[in-house]
């Protein structure tokens, strides 16, 4: 197979369009990486702001069993007092 001759003008703007396409293909290859980054950090923010969340409600129904513990034992309290009185 023969080789096609072009001018060196011909060459030099081919030559110019392939640096041209490989840079492009560079910016475009960078770009999609950064996307990739930021879909990634938003997909963290999330997994945090649930985690944030969970950790509030489990804080929460903890106070609430204190809060009923609490209650419970005051009552308990005031039963053996009444029983303390009823025999004397």
């Amino acid at each position: 197979m023969e080789r096609k001759r072009c001018s060196k003008e011909t060459r030099d703007v081919e030559r110019k369009n392939g640096k041209k396409r490989e840079r492009e293909k560079k910016k475009r290859k960078i770009e999609r990486m950064r996307e990739g980054r930021k879909e990634k950090e938003k997909r963290k923010e999330k997994r945090r702001k649930r985690e944030k969340k969970k950790k509030r409600e489990r804080r929460k129904e903890k106070e609430k069993e204190k809060e009923e513990r609490k209650k419970e034992t005051k009552e308990e309290e005031k039963e053996r007092k009444k029983k303390r009185k009823g025999e004397r």
